[in-house]
């Protein structure tokens, strides 16, 4: 029971990349689908080209959305992140110089939608996210697990 209690503190973050067709209406079918299931999106941002977008989302019920991207031929893949949170904007140089440091090769972040308790948050994906979250927590940031993230 210990065990299991700190295998899910220590639960990395997740991310679902949806693929999506780059036309109208195709992110509002996806955000009415979670919502009308009661799914939270914590984090997102899209990535879009001429015929194609990218929806990055991190959202309170991965089993939940796993099921129901799969049931509504949403297709998309799960990518681990790390999530910091900061206690605002101006340590945004700070955290990027403790990966630098760390020689952590940064893909992209995102913020999240809700700001608790006013603090910045940031989904960061990058190639170690191990090395990521020691050398962020090096610093004094604090990096989240997803418990951390559910309401």
């Amino acid at each position: 029971m210990v065990n299991a209690r700190i295998a899910r503190a220590m639960s990395p973050v997740k991310q679902f990349s949806v693929f999506a067709e780059n036309r109208v209406g195709r992110l509002y079918d996806l955000t009415s689908l979670l919502n009308t299931y009661d799914v939270h999106i914590l984090a997102l941002t899209v990535h879009d080209t001429i015929d194609s977008a990218i929806i990055r989302l991190i959202v309170d019920d991965r089993d939940k959305t796993r099921e129901l991207l799969i049931n509504n031929d949403f297709p998309y893949v799960e990518r681990e992140v790390v999530v910091v949170d900061l206690p605002d904007e101006s340590q945004l140089k700070t955290m990027l110089a403790a990966l630098l440091e760390a020689e952590v090769n940064l893909h992209y972040f995102y913020s999240f939608l809700k700001r608790p308790e006013g603090r910045e948050r940031l989904a960061i994906h990058v190639e170690e996210p191990e090395t990521a979250a020691q050398a962020l927590n090096g610093r004094g940031f604090k990096t989240l697990s997803e418990p951390d993230l559910l309401r």
